[in-house]
């Protein structure tokens, strides 16, 4: 009975333990916050949008044009881009594709979605989705693994006739993630996210670079970062299962040795005595 009451109390004490551990690690995008979403699109890689996971960001162009978003994405999340394209009433069959590149600019393969569609003539809209492969928070050189930093959206068209060129459309795109924890840890981080930059210091004389008015300058990095920052360090909630995992074996190899204790054990009274 008291082994019982232990284990209860140590297990109880163990889940208090794991909550805040599981709440820190969830996802902390607001699905319904699209206060302050971006309303235009960028044209290349350089002046891509940047948009907050969560938000809705909208855009107005033209059929023919490229469009371009940026996110941030951090390790043990798995990204999921969607893209609305809402067309114009005339216009022939088109083949709309969204692509999404990390701070490399390799193009990153989707594990399952509708990444290219052809939108029949007349359809009023065509709905594009790509879910990638979980972001790890280290990789090996020479693999084209999702790491943490920017990603890139890029939505274009192609096959597109003569005749539709330049016809007004209108997207909406939305990025999400889910937080699959420490499941996807790995032994390993970056120094620093793959996010772009501006590199300030001078190369010959090693001292920081100066504005025109003297004053110093600092490297600027892109803007977007997860909430709560980069999670650079080495916990993870695969620590508290694993530390879950290895107090519940000792309780039952105590538990097991006191209902087994004094079972068995042979007489050292001598026969006869």
């Amino acid at each position: 009975m008291r082994i019982t009451r232990v284990l209860g109390a140590t297990l109880l004490a163990l889940g208090l333990a794991a909550g805040p551990a599981a709440a820190a690690s969830s996802p902390s995008a607001d699905p319904s916050g699209d206060s302050g979403a971006p309303s235009q699109a960028g044209t290349s890689f350089r002046s891509a949008t940047e948009i907050e996971q969560g938000q809705q960001a909208t855009a107005s162009g033209s059929t023919g044009d490229y469009m371009y978003w940026s996110f941030a994405a951090d390790a043990g999340q798995r990204p999921t881009v969607k893209a609305t394209v809402k067309l114009p009433e005339a216009h022939a069959s088109q083949t709309w594709q969204i692509d999404v590149y990390d701070g490399l600019r390799r193009r990153q393969s989707c594990q399952y979605g509708a990444q290219t569609r052809t939108a029949a003539q007349g359809t009023a809209s065509v709905e594009l989705a790509c879910v990638l492969r979980t972001v790890r928070a280290w990789s090996e050189p020479w693999a084209n693994d999702p790491l943490p930093g920017t990603y890139y959206i890029r939505l274009t068209v192609a096959g597109l006739p003569a005749s539709d060129r330049g016809l007004p459309v209108s997207v909406e795109v939305r990025a999400d993630s889910k937080d699959i924890g420490g499941v996807a840890a790995v032994d390993g981080s970056l120094a620093q996210p793959l996010t772009p930059g501006i590199a300030v210091k001078s190369e010959q004389d090693g001292s920081d670079a100066q504005d025109a008015q003297g004053s110093k300058k600092s490297a600027v990095l892109s803007s977007i970062e997860p909430d709560g920052g980069w999670s650079s360090n080495w916990w993870s909630d695969r620590w508290v299962w694993t530390g879950i995992g290895g107090v519940l074996a000792a309780l039952a190899g105590i538990g097991g040795y006191a209902l087994t204790r004094g079972a068995g054990r042979p007489s050292r009274i001598p026969p006869g005595v």
